[in-house]
């Protein structure tokens, strides 16, 4: 894994695929329903939301993760700002990304709203209610540096049969070092070395029902 761009294709025109996982970025099925299902559901989300909670993602992809949670986090009327930290190994062009945020029409006034900020190649925004960093490289090698502690864990990087480098026990281990005491993590994934490598790591690990097609997904709390 090394720091260069995204390649995808699109498949029925509105589905980003990366050619270099041969896997989508969200689910063929409704991509914001799963978010809302195994990111902020499998992180007692918006509930646990307060000025300050830190929500930190291994695999920022097409953004929709913190588009969803922005929408969460205003919904909820939390005062203050959400911290959203992300680790992305290839990110995708600014138009890509844009145009995957465009299948969502319930995202499309925030979407428009961060638009320019990817334009402009930006990696750090902060708003009103935003303190948002994207961290890019091999997060095998960027997140043991990374001085924050997450509240929750989005882990959202392509499945571990096609993309193992991101959930290689080590990797998880510095997922949990880097989680705030009650901190929490959620995945799509149920494979059985990802919920041993979280349990090593100091997290309690459940397997709940996933999403759609995907009969289980994984709950942490560390």
């Amino acid at each position: 894994m090394t720091d260069q761009s995204a390649e995808l294709e699109w498949r029925d025109g509105r589905v980003p695929v990366s050619t270099r996982f041969d896997d989508p970025y969200y689910s063929l099925d409704n991509g914001l329903a799963e978010t809302r299902h195994v990111f902020l559901a499998g992180n007692d989300l918006p509930a646990r939301f307060a000025d300050g909670f830190h929500i930190a993602e291994l695999g920022f992809g097409t953004g929709l993760n913190l588009l969803c949670a922005l929408q969460a986090f205003r919904a909820a009327g939390t005062p203050g700002r959400l911290l959203f930290t992300s680790f992305e190994a290839f990110p995708m062009a600014p138009d890509d990304m844009i145009a995957a945020q465009g299948a969502f029409a319930e995202l499309a006034d925030l979407a428009a709203e961060l638009a320019p900020h990817w334009q402009a190649g930006d990696t750090r925004i902060e708003t009103a209610d935003l303190d948002f960093t994207l961290i890019t490289g091999d997060a095998r090698q960027t997140l043991p540096d990374w001085q924050g502690a997450a509240d929750a864990w989005f882990l959202d990087g392509f499945s571990p049969a096609k993309n193992p480098e991101l959930w290689g026990a080590a990797l998880l281990a510095e997922v949990a070092r880097h989680t705030a005491p009650g901190g929490t993590a959620a995945t799509y994934t149920a494979a059985g070395h990802v919920r041993r490598a979280l349990a090593e790591g100091g997290f309690t690990v459940a397997r709940i029902p996933g999403f759609g097609r995907k009969r289980h997904m994984t709950q942490a709390t560390r």
